[in-house]
């Protein structure tokens, strides 16, 4: 935005797209100014302004506006509080004379965005929970624009194939906050409606995203919906087959199985390198499949695949194949940089409210961290279009 733009916005103390904070230390408050802007009730389809250092009437604080600050502002768009992720600018500029810190937020392509669970808006000069007429409004926005692979309608089934009871008892509580539970009065379609988790129409369609994280039995509906695991006995995939399963549930129960199996299958040996304690190490380390096997549910493909994600276990390493080549930001050549993007940025929202994602774009620096400290060789990447294989190997 040119200065003259941004100056018009400073000076309209009733404008709903401004906002202004005399410094950056409640983060919270301007969490929900960033999550009501990207959220543009009023349907302006410009960028919403929060300036910090000036106050309510746009008079300097004298706040110094340094680098620091502008990076603890950026660092709130991706903590994982703002979900689904927002677009949004930070500067440091000169208006009238003095330093201001400036953050634009762009419209929000799939709203409704929740800030710890809650929709934030900003209609006049309220900032506020959004009520049910609101959030219907901001789904009709969603409808009206191209929609992300993850909530797009499956059709031919209704929301029956969705399980009522682990929604309402397992996902609920973990993602909206007890204030708004203890306010709901909302029928079970209204809430599947607003987790994104159906899609509007007549009849009510379950979305990808509703059926992979509740669904009754996700591969039912979408054939590709499930881990396949291998254990090998030798190093070739044409070795005898140790043991195999199929975890076709919901990505609720799927973690704890894959998981559970991932803890069966690793073997320690004693390690007296350190002293004469004996001290337990494990072939692989843990965290670091867990985070590729998570990485892989949150960024392969459900869109024209039949193909599972597949953990291989063989004797001296670990394949997980990936049914889904690089998407957006991410090419061959900066495959597992920390450069980041989400062909599912709806189920990645899911599976930070759930807990199993910490901080965003960090699963492979996690893996690679973890593999080093306990001795393993690097991670490997075969990297194609239409796949990603990552390769564990076993600590010598």
């Amino acid at each position: 935005m040119t200065d003259s733009q941004l100056e018009s916005l400073h000076d309209d103390i009733e404008s709903d797209r401004t906002e202004r904070k005399e410094s950056a230390s409640d983060g919270d408050k301007i969490r929900q100014t960033l999550c009501a802007f990207a959220n543009d009730l009023p349907n302006h389809g410009e960028p919403g302004v929060l300036f910090v250092g000036v106050d309510d009437e746009g008079r300097p604080t004298g706040l110094e506006i340094t680098d620091q600050l502008l990076q603890n502002l950026a660092s709130m768009r991706g903590d994982g509080n703002i979900l689904p992720f927002i677009s949004m600018d930070v500067q440091k500029r000169r208006l009238k004379g003095r330093d201001v810190a400036v953050a634009s937020v762009h419209p929000s392509n799939s709203p409704p965005v929740k800030f710890k669970g809650v929709v934030w808006i900003r209609s006049g000069p309220r900032r506020g929970w959004a009520n049910q007429e609101d959030e219907r409004r901001l789904d009709e926005k969603r409808r009206s624009r191209d929609l992300p692979p993850d909530i797009q309608p499956l059709r031919g089934f209704g929301i029956d194939v969705i399980d009522e009871l682990l929604f309402q008892r397992t996902y609920l509580p973990s993602s909206v906050s007890p204030e708004v539970l203890e306010q709901n009065n909302r029928t079970f379609e209204e809430q599947l409606l607003a987790a994104k988790f159906a899609h509007p129409g007549s009849p009510t369609r379950p979305t990808i995203l509703g059926v992979l994280t509740v669904g009754k039995s996700p591969a039912d509906c979408l054939p590709c919906a499930y881990i396949q695991f291998v254990r090998f006995d030798g190093t070739e995939i044409s070795e005898v087959v140790k043991d195999q399963k199929e975890i076709r549930t919901a990505l609720l129960d799927m973690m704890t199985e894959i998981e559970n199996l991932i803890k069966i299958n690793l073997q320690s040996t004693a390690d007296f390198t350190s002293g004469a304690v004996e001290r337990k190490i494990a072939d692989y380390p843990f965290t670091a499949i867990q985070q590729i096997i998570r990485n892989a549910i949150m960024h392969r493909s459900y869109e024209n695949t039949n193909a599972p994600i597949k953990l291989y276990w063989f004797d001296d390493r670990i394949e997980i194949h990936n049914p889904g080549g690089p998407f957006g930001q991410v090419t061959k050549s900066n495959f597992g940089t920390g450069v980041n993007d989400y062909r599912n940025p709806n189920l990645a929202a899911v599976m930070k409210e759930l807990g199993y994602v910490q901080k965003f774009g960090v699963g492979i620096i996690v893996a690679r961290n973890e593999m080093r400290k306990n001795g393993n060789p690097e991670p490997e990447f075969q990297v194609e279009d239409g796949r990603v294989v990552v390769i564990l190997r076993r600590r010598p």
